[in-house]
Order: C-alpha cells, then structure tokens, then sequence
C-alpha cells in the first residue's frame, strides 16, 4: 500500500508543476461555463423547472460539470495517451514484469492526478461562478462531504473506462478510434451537454443507467441533494458497481494482454 500511496503523491506533484497549463485550463472552464451558463439561463427561462431543476439547481450543475471535467475524465482520462503509447512502443513489457500491478500503478497515478485537478481546476472555476451567479450550494459540511464522496466514486469509474480503453491498444495498436467514440461516449451520456434528467423516454432512461453517469450525473444530483437516506445509497451503489465490473472487465483484459506479451516474448 505505501507503495501506491507513494505513487498517487507522485502523481499529485507532478500535475502540479504543471502551473501554466492549470491557469490555461481554468480559464478554459471559466469561459465555457460562462457560455454554458447563459445559455442555459436562456433555456430554462423558456422551460422553467426542466428536467426537474430550478434556474439556481441548473447553473450549480454547470459549474460542477466544468469543475469534474478532468477530474472524472469526461473528456479523456488525462494517462491513457501515455498508457497507449507505451504499449504501442512495447515499453509497456517492463512495467507487466515490475513488482507491481499495472492497474493499480495507473489507479494510484490517477488518484494523484485527480485529486490536484479537483484543488487546481474544480475549484476556482467554481468559485467564480459562485461570484457571477446566484446558485445552489449544498447545504452545509454533510451536503459538501456526500458530494465529494459522489466525485471520489465517479473520479473510479471514470479511470476505469479509460483503462479499457488503452488496453484496446494491445489489439488494435493505435487506440485513437476507441478514444473518439469513448470521448463522445463521456461528452454525451455523462450530461455535459444536457443534464440526463433532461433527455425524453427510452433515451433518458438508457443514458441514466450507463457507467458514464456516474462522472456528472450522479455527484450533481447528490451536490443538488436530489438524494436522501436510502436514495443516496443506492446512487452511490450504483457508482461503485460500476466501478467494480469495469475495473474487474480491465483485470481480466490486462491478464489477457500480460499472457499476450509472455507469449511473444518467448
């Protein structure tokens, strides 16, 4: 454990040298979520209450969707360029034969990542919003607590897809498809665009079941307060299910691929 704690501060540190681009970035989300917020005042003056949110609940859920962006990897997971590449170079035989599990290396690594880009790029773009508009805040430390736990669960499903992902690579080689359809995947059945709540019939129902819910979806409506007792339990199970089979899907590819490499090694 000390070992993948070590690597998660590695990680923590390492994103954090990176000062230029943390500014770059929460400009990058400042200004979409000052366009997304007009608009979406526009929207629901015309549709008050869509989707079941108030004008205050559909602004907050803006800002938490350009604060969770790379956190929960909606639109990449922030290692998987570097993951595929290494497999691409066949770099990725010394790190299968290390003393360490591959995916929790690359768990831990991640944890580090999102956690500095939760402090570097979650909360400024947020607390500016907070300034230029008036909407809902939880209500008070258990309400923060809930969604941060919310964000943890959603931040693991989040890396678990982009796991999967670059391990297409041990196949496929070059894992630039499976990044656009799974990046268009996160862009729309996560709620970026719209909340899920928001999409009619079979279509919001499909969306609201899917792993991609469990980045955005599922911490605003529990940021929101959308779910109490029992409810909040099951949004969080629904989470950590999703964890579970889609980190459980990347062990066994990863033993695919490590006998994959085994034999052609030898």
């Amino acid at each position: 454990m000390r070992l993948y704690a070590t690597v998660a501060a590695g990680g923590f540190r390492r994103y954090a040298t990176y000062r230029v681009a943390t500014a770059a970035g929460v400009f990058t989300n400042s200004v979409f979520g000052l366009v997304l917020s007009y608009t979406y005042v526009a929207l629901w003056d015309e549709r008050p209450h869509l989707g079941g949110y108030s004008m205050d609940d559909a602004l907050a859920y803006v800002w938490i969707g350009q604060a969770l962006i790379t956190v929960c990897g909606l639109m990449g997971g922030g290692f998987e360029e570097e993951l595929i590449e290494r497999i691409r170079t066949g770099d990725i035989a010394v790190d299968l034969y290390r003393p360490a599990d591959l995916q929790a290396w690359w768990f831990s690594a991640n944890a580090g990542r999102a956690a500095f880009q939760l402090l570097g790029r979650g909360v400024a773009p947020m607390v500016l919003g907070a300034l230029v508009f008036d909407f809902t805040l939880p209500s008070g430390p258990g309400g923060w607590a809930a969604f941060l736990l919310a964000v943890a669960l959603g931040s693991a499903v989040g890396f678990a897809l982009w796991y999967l992902v670059a391990m297409s690579a041990f196949w496929l080689l070059d894992g630039q498809g499976v990044m656009q359809v799974a990046w268009l995947g996160g862009l729309f059945f996560s709620g970026m665009l719209l909340p899920l709540n928001v999409f009619p019939g079979a279509l919001g129902e499909v969306a609201r079941m899917l792993p991609w819910a469990s980045l955005l979806q599922v911490p605003a409506d529990v940021y929101l307060g959308r779910y109490e007792g029992w409810e909040l339990a099951g949004a969080y199970a629904f989470q950590g299910c999703w964890a579970l089979a889609l980190l459980g899907t990347g062990r066994a590819v990863q033993a695919l691929a490590t006998r994959k490499v085994v034999v052609q090694g030898g």
